[in-house]
């Protein structure tokens, strides 16, 4: 069994448990530690950039580089990496956390590079004499895999004969639900991540059924348990009580009394039996719900009860719809534009 440093028990999970966003708090856990972002890089970047870094760990850049509008939908991470070269390179890792392979999403990684350089720019003012490397990594977990070109010039209206001069951006795609269980990854931490990332998706039927291997992945992991279980929580939708102090027992035995009092005083509810599906139907639904219309109301200016009414009684894959067409609309019209 791999050796792990287990990190001390968080004395209050408040900042853990934003129901509403639990891919994202997962996504902060599992690389939160410089070595695990690392052995990340070094599993699923291609051999020829693997071999172009230092031994030194990548360094986590605070903030974020996406639109606000789009944060419910995509959490990015922006690592400083070294290279033999000694030039300086950034790794952009941005999650998708649709259930759909979205072909929109190459236009927001093209975003999230030029925001990544222009704040390198300013903080080299204007000494700066040539932009640094900018890898963006698309970690992707939805219920099917990931079917689309991974590069920007595919969504260009445009005949193949001019794409040379055209502005592209290729990522580096790692597409979890097309991905067998075992392949996840070699290291403790990201199977364990990685294994409750890909059946958050699933099928009630499918997540139950890996329970066990997400339980045995926590063992050689134990400090990921709180992150894992908030998530577990939020997306799996069969998810009972019962199981969740099965799964304490089972990863850190012994301390079931003191984590089942973290998790029913900071999730549980009271210990209502069908936390999980109502996280799942009416959580994500209300905090999708209320970025939208936050974000038309800064673009559009106040909007009416109409529009409110709309969105509020939306089902979630509608609202994430309208949240791409948010994007690029001129109006509050082609906002809800099929």
């Amino acid at each position: 069994m791999p050796q792990t440093n287990v990190e001390s028990q968080p004395e209050s999970l408040a900042k853990l448990v934003d129901i509403s966003q639990p891919h994202d708090r997962l996504i902060k856990a599992l690389l939160s530690q410089p070595e695990t972002t690392d052995q990340f890089f070094r599993e699923h970047l291609p051999a020829e950039i693997v071999e172009q870094l230092t031994a030194d760990l990548p360094e986590l850049v605070e903030g974020s580089f996406v639109p606000d509008a789009l944060s419910l939908f995509i959490s990015d991470k922006l690592f400083r990496v070294k290279t033999a070269q000694g030039a300086p390179a950034f790794i952009h890792v941005l999650t998708e956390h649709k259930s759909y392979p979205d072909r929109k999403v190459s236009w927001q990684i093209a975003r999230g590079i030029m925001a990544c350089t222009e704040q390198f720019i300013r903080e080299m003012g204007k000494n700066w004499e040539s932009l640094p490397a900018v890898i963006p990594v698309l970690i992707y977990h939805g219920n099917s895999p990931w079917n689309h070109p991974n590069n920007l010039i595919s969504l260009v209206d445009a005949n193949s004969a001019i794409h040379p001069w055209l502005l592209n951006v290729q990522y580096i795609l790692v597409d979890l639900s097309a991905t067998a269980d075992p392949l996840l990854s070699r290291h403790a931490r990201l199977r364990a991540g990685f294994l409750a990332l890909k059946y958050g998706t699933r099928s009630p039927a499918e997540q139950t059924e890996a329970l066990g291997q997400i339980a045995d992945a926590l063992r050689d992991a134990p400090e990921l348990l709180v992150p894992v279980m908030i998530y577990l929580m939020a997306t799996f939708t069969l998810l009972k009580k019962k199981t969740v102090h099965e799964i304490v027992m089972h990863v850190k035995p012994g301390e079931e009394p003191e984590m089942m009092s973290i998790f029913a005083q900071e999730i549980l509810n009271n210990g209502k039996p069908e936390w999980a599906a109502m996280v799942r139907n009416e959580g994500r639904q209300e905090e999708a719900a209320y970025m939208l219309l936050k974000q038309m109301r800064r673009k559009f200016g106040q909007t009416p009860d109409w529009v409110t009414e709309k969105v509020r009684s939306a089902n979630l894959e509608l609202i994430e719809t309208w949240s791409d067409n948010f994007v690029f609309a001129n109006s509050v019209d082609e906002v809800f534009a099929q």
